[in-house]
């Protein structure tokens, strides 16, 4: 078995960012327009949405997405993505291939000496081709490539299973990549999910050590975990069945096909499971949540993070340096999170340091990853 270490990492982060306040202006317009047609029809109004409840429920304070056109529109509230052609890149090859670079840039490996990339997102833009196989053609990456979904968890998911390649030997480099469009598939009219995401697209370049050899300034893989169970509370249904259950197949209703959840019971229960999670995955290797340096935790909920942490170190609130959050400025964005926050914070860690990885999504799934800095 091989030692394995994390050698390159890179984020892409879109520019256009949209703040609560803009978000919620637009949402109000269209429950107002909503709800007079509602009231001629005798119907409930609909609430109306708050830049402070969404600060409170969630502590995102804006977002950055993909393509702003469209989302703030009240007539259509969702983003305009122009369709490309079959010959033509993808649009989240093209997304995930920006941080593939930038893992490869920072590992110093040319892309022809990785001979696996593993496309890892909650949600993909097709089934086949598979997006791994576009990405690994436009970066010029040698070897296989395929594509996996584990909701939010996806990225440790798909770090779990590079660690295991190669650790084994099946693979001596391995480029994780994340591209999280998901305002895409957002149902900006659901007061409950219209605010939760934002985009980005991760990378990690997973490879192989000798024994002996250290890398100054990079993490070294101890272990990793996967753990799930099944749960509807977080769903979305959007799929190629959607068309046949029409009776009218010339067009799909995206109401109630895309992603909804019931936010009080994900927090409860996400919070039980992740808090033990954390505590039995770290005893496995004779660790306490006190002994690490760092926890990057997935990027959805700042009260919910907040609580999983307090409860593993037993009552005791954990801060910023400890647990850092960057969803506040990003919004959700999925299984690209965590990574994201594991990428902004931690030049600042020591020879022998260890941090957890750990990511929390439908399913439910928790992923974990055990790291020592170098």
């Amino acid at each position: 078995m091989h030692r394995v270490i994390i050698s390159g990492m890179g984020i892409e982060i879109p520019e256009s960012s949209i703040s609560n306040e803009e978000l919620v202006e637009s949402f109000n317009l269209w429950v107002g327009q909503e709800n007079q047609q509602r009231e001629r029809e005798g119907l409930e109004p609909l609430s109306f949405s708050s830049a402070s409840f969404i600060e409170h429920a969630s502590g995102i304070r804006s977002r950055h997405v993909h393509t702003p056109k469209g989302i703030l529109d009240p007539d259509r509230m969702a983003p305009y993505i122009p369709a490309r052609d079959d010959d033509d890149l993808s649009v989240t090859a093209e997304f995930g291939a920006k941080a593939g670079r930038k893992a490869l840039l920072d590992a110093r490996v040319p892309p022809g000496e990785v001979d696996m990339v593993i496309c890892a997102g909650s949600h993909l833009q097709r089934l086949y081709p598979a997006i791994a196989i576009e990405i690994q053609k436009e970066l010029g990456t040698g070897g296989a490539a395929f594509d996996m979904s584990l909701g939010c968890s996806s990225a440790v998911a798909g770090l779990h299973v590079a660690y295991h390649l190669v650790r084994s030997g099946a693979h001596r480099r391995v480029l994780v990549i994340t591209p999280e469009l998901i305002t895409a598939h957002l149902n900006f009219r659901d007061r409950q999910t219209h605010f939760i995401f934002g985009d980005a697209a991760t990378a990690l370049l997973v490879e192989a050590i000798e024994e002996g050899d250290e890398r100054p300034g990079r993490f070294e893989v101890v272990d990793t975990r996967s753990w799930t169970q099944f749960s509807n509370n977080i769903r979305s249904n959007f799929s190629y069945l959607n068309r046949a259950a029409q009776e009218d197949t010339s067009s799909v209703p995206a109401e109630g096909n895309l992603i909804k959840q019931q936010g009080n019971k994900v927090f409860k229960e996400v919070t039980v499971a992740g808090h033990r999670f954390i505590v039995d995955f770290l005893a496995e290797h004779g660790h306490t949540p006190e002994s690490m340096r760092r926890f990057w935790l997935h990027q959805a909920n700042a009260r919910m993070n907040a609580m999983i942490l307090k409860l593993s170190f037993g009552g005791v609130d954990v801060g910023h340096d400890r647990a850092p959050m960057v969803l506040d400025r990003l919004g959700n964005t999925a299984a690209a999170g965590a990574i994201v926050a594991l990428y902004e914070n931690h030049k600042d860690m020591k020879a022998g340091d260890h941090g957890l990885l750990c990511a929390f999504g439908a399913g439910y799934s928790i992923g974990g990853a055990l790291l020592r800095m170098m």
